[in-house]
């Protein structure tokens, strides 16, 4: 099942430009995804900044300097701000939580802008199949944890632990800003984390009784096909696929 039939027809016509979408936007040179933002995800700027992986003014010279030729990614790497493998990391995953939510059902219309790029710039293009594949395992990731899916944007209400219960560090974090008020996607630019992987922590503190489910909160009616919650072991000479492999370890070893 194709999650954006579009996206699937662009990357065989290889076209380059902008899909929009009623929740984000992705970015194709020669029919590959090379960026995608979305309003429920963080940025760059947030993941790097936040972080204090970079300080907020190395990135404002970044992208007065090299936004308008797209390089904007090139540009932390030669100016020695960044290392090349970090960025790639950072930016795929980027990448990754992005079109999560960019390709999240719609009913509203799908438009491509022919010759639209990104300021940017291309770090590691990834196939839209790739892209595809992992938005649909991320979904069944988060319905297989905790299957209410109103609580990905309802604001985050702590509950007491019970005595003995434990949770790890970068839970608790999770937990200490949590307020009553801030939804998932707020918490994750507060914290400077992805979008998908505070959703996925939210799911699991639900799981654990330890974050309030709406009351009218029902099962996701909509499931995706079954399938495995991982892909399945695909030849390592595929780019993409070690590709992803490397980027999911790296990301869920913190989860």
């Amino acid at each position: 099942m194709s999650v954006s039939p579009m996206l699937v027809r662009l990357a065989a016509e290889r076209a380059t430009g902008a899909l929009l979408r009623d929740h984000g936007t992705l970015y194709l040179v020669d029919g590959r995804v090379v960026h995608a933002e979305s309003p429920a995800s963080p940025g760059m700027d947030v993941l790097l900044t936040t972080a204090g992986r970079l300080p907020r003014e190395g990135w404002d010279e970044a992208v007065d300097r090299a936004g308008a030729h797209r390089a904007v990614g090139r540009f932390l790497v030669d100016s020695g701000r960044l290392r090349d493998g970090e960025l790639e990391i950072c930016h795929l995953g980027a990448v990754f939580d992005a079109a999560f939510f960019a390709l999240s059902p719609t009913s509203g219309p799908t438009r491509f802008r022919y010759g639209v790029g990104h300021w940017f710039g291309t770090v590691r293009p990834v196939s839209a199949e790739a892209v595809e594949r992992e938005t649909l395992r991320r979904r069944e990731l988060l319905d297989a944890v905790w299957p209410y899916a109103s609580v990905d944007t309802a604001p985050v209400v702590p509950r007491p632990a019970a005595p003995g219960q434990g949770v790890g560090a970068r839970r608790r974090a999770l937990l200490a800003a949590a307020d009553g008020v801030r939804t998932p996607a707020e918490l994750a630019r507060l914290l400077g984390r992805p979008a998908f992987h505070t959703l996925l922590d939210v799911r699991r503190l639900a799981a654990a009784g330890l974050v309030e489910t709406p009351l009218d909160a029902a099962p996701d009616a909509t499931p995706a096909p079954p399938s495995p919650v991982f892909p399945p072991a695909l030849p390592v000479a595929d780019p993409d696929i070690a590709l992803l492999r490397r980027l999911r370890d790296a990301l869920e070893a913190h989860l």
